[in-house]
C-alpha cells in the first residue's frame, strides 16, 4: 500500500466552496482510497491506496468524486509520502522552517514547478519574500507574514508554470505525520 497527502486547492477559503471534512472522507473512500483521514479545514487528507495507483490517478478520481457528490469542480493534487518527506528534508530555508513554520509555505502542482520561471519571479520580485525551488517543488518564506504578503497565488503559479495549491510548514509536518506507518 502506498500512502498519500491529498492536497484540495481553494476549499473552505472565507466561506467559498465549502467541503465539509466527513464528505471529503466520504468522497474519498466512495472511489476506493482507504483509511481517508483529514487534517484542519482547508482540504488537507491523508489516504492509502494500491501500489498500483499514480498520484495523477488518486487526485483524478478524487476530482471526480467531488464533482459527482458535492457538484465542485475543485483542483486536487497527491504527493506520495516518501516524496513529502524528501520535500521536507529539502527545504531551502531551514531555520524559517524550524522557527516560523506559519510564515514558510510549500506549493506543489500536478506537475514539477518551472524553476528558470520561479528564477526569474525571485529576481523581480521586490517584497521581502524569498522564493526557492527543489525537488519540484516551490517554496516561500513570507517574511512578514502570509498575510501581509504581496505575493498572490497567481503570480506564483504564472511563475511555477502550472497551478499550485500551498500549505504552511507546520500543516506539511502533520500530513507527513498522519501518513507514517
Amino acid at each position: 500500500m502506498t500512502t498519500y497527502a491529498v492536497l484540495l486547492r481553494g476549499v473552505n477559503v472565507g466561506g467559498h466552496r465549502r467541503v465539509p471534512a466527513a464528505d471529503l472522507r466520504a468522497a474519498a473512500d466512495a472511489v476506493g482510497l482507504g483509511d481517508p483521514r483529514t487534517y484542519a479545514t482547508s482540504g488537507n487528507l491523508v489516504v492509502t491506496c494500491d501500489d498500483a495507483a499514480t498520484t495523477d490517478q488518486v487526485a483524478h478520481d478524487l476530482t471526480t468524486a467531488l464533482a459527482d457528490r458535492l457538484g465542485l469542480e475543485v483542483q486536487v493534487v497527491a504527493v506520495a509520502a516518501d516524496r513529502l518527506a524528501r520535500l521536507l528534508a529539502a527545504v531551502p530555508f531551514p531555520d524559517a522552517a524550524r522557527d516560523e513554520p506559519a510564515k514558510v509555505l510549500l506549493h506543489v502542482g500536478p506537475r514539477d514547478v518551472d524553476a528558470a520561471g520561479v528564477a526569474r519571479l525571485a529576481d523581480e520580485h521586490t517584497g521581502p519574500e524569498r522564493v526557492a525551488v527543489a525537488e519540484g517543488a516551490l517554496y516561500v518564506h513570507h517574511v512578514d507574514g502570509v498575510g501581509r504578503s504581496r505575493l498572490t497565488g497567481d503570480r506564483i503559479d504564472r511563475a511555477a508554470g502550472t497551478w499550485t495549491t500551498g500549505r504552511s510548514w507546520r500543516t506539511v509536518i502533520r500530513l507527513l505525520e498522519m501518513a507514517a506507518p
